[in-house]
C-alpha cells in the first residue's frame, strides 16, 4: 500500500459512492468509503485521512453534526472537509461552511470539478502529500523514480522499507504508533502483527545509516517511531525541505 493521499468518503448513496471511489482511485488516491455518519465518526477516531468527502444527510449521524464534532477535536480541527449536499440555497451553504466545512459542492456536480477542488484543498492543507520529492537533512526520497539517496550515496531499499521511510519522512517529528504504520504501509486488512513493524524499522535503519552517520529514526518508548524533526537542522543547517 502506498502512502498516497488518503480520502474518506462518507456517503449513503451507493451509486455515488462507487462513482466517487472509481474516479478518486483513478487519480491515485487511497480511498475508503463509509455509509453512516456514526460509523465514520468511529473510523475517524481510529485514523485520520488527508481529506473527507462528507454527505450532509446521513443515517446514524448527520454530516453537519459530524463536521461540527470534527472541528471540536484537536486531532481533526484542521482536517480538510468537502461537504456534499443536495441543498443549494445560500443559507444552507453558509450553514455548512459555518460548521467548519472547507468547501461545499451541490449535487448533481461535475466530477472533474470535484477532483479539481480535492486537489486544490490537499495542496493548501498538506503539500507534502502531493509533492514527488521529500527531503530532510541529507536524506532524499523521490516518489516517481522510487530512488532514495543519503548525501552522494544511493540507498537500496526494498518496497516495504521504501514505503516505511516515505511515511516517516513525510511528517518529520510526528510519532507514529505501530498500528498507524501498519495501516500506512501494509493496509488495514494485512494479517500481520506489530512485531513486523519493528523488524522492518531495523532493516530500514541498516539500509540508510552508514558508519558514523546519525540515525534519523527516533524510537519513542511505549509510543512508536518518528523521523527526527531536528535531523535536517543538526545535520545540514537547514530546515526540512520539500521539493517538486
Amino acid at each position: 500500500m502506498s502512502t498516497a493521499p488518503r480520502i474518506l468518503i462518507v456517503e449513503d448513496e451507493e451509486p455515488l459512492m462507487l462513482l466517487l471511489r472509481y474516479n478518486l482511485e483513478a487519480e491515485g488516491y487511497a480511498v475508503e468509503g463509509v455509509a453512516r455518519g456514526d460509523d465514520a465518526e468511529l473510523r475517524l477516531h481510529e485514523t485520520t485521512p488527508d481529506l473527507v468527502l462528507l454527505d450532509w444527510m446521513l443515517p446514524g449521524l448527520s454530516g453537519i453534526e459530524l463536521c461540527r464534532r470534527l472541528r471540536q477535536r484537536k486531532e481533526t480541527q484542521r482536517l480538510p472537509v468537502i461537504m456534499l449536499t443536495a441543498r443549494g440555497e445560500e443559507s444552507e451553504r453558509v450553514r455548512g461552511l459555518a460548521t467548519g466545512a472547507d468547501d461545499y459542492v451541490v449535487k448533481p456536480f461535475s466530477v472533474p470539478e470535484l477532483l479539481a477542488r480535492v486537489r486544490a484543498l490537499l495542496r493548501r492543507a498538506a503539500p507534502a502529500r502531493i509533492t514527488s520529492r521529500l527531503e530532510a537533512g541529507d536524506v532524499s526520497l523521490d516518489r516517481e523514480t522510487k530512488r532514495v539517496r543519503r548525501g552522494e550515496r544511493e540507498l537500496h531499499l526494498g518496497p516495504t522499507e521504501f514505503r516505511l521511510l516515505e511515511a516517516l519522512i513525510e511528517r518529520p517529528g510526528r510519532v507514529f504508533s505501530r498500528a498507524q504504520l501498519l495501516d500506512a504501509v501494509w493496509g488495514l486488512d494485512a494479517d500481520i502483527d506489530d512485531r513486523t513493524v519493528d523488524v522492518h524499522v531495523g532493516r530500514l535503519r541498516k539500509a540508510i545509516n552508514g558508519p558514523r552517520e546519525r540515525d534519523p529514526i527516533r524510537t519513542v518508548r511505549g509510543a512508536g517511531y518518528s523521523f527526527d524533526e531536528t535531523f535536517a537542522v543538526a545535520d545540514s543547517g537547514r530546515s526540512v525541505r520539500r521539493g517538486q
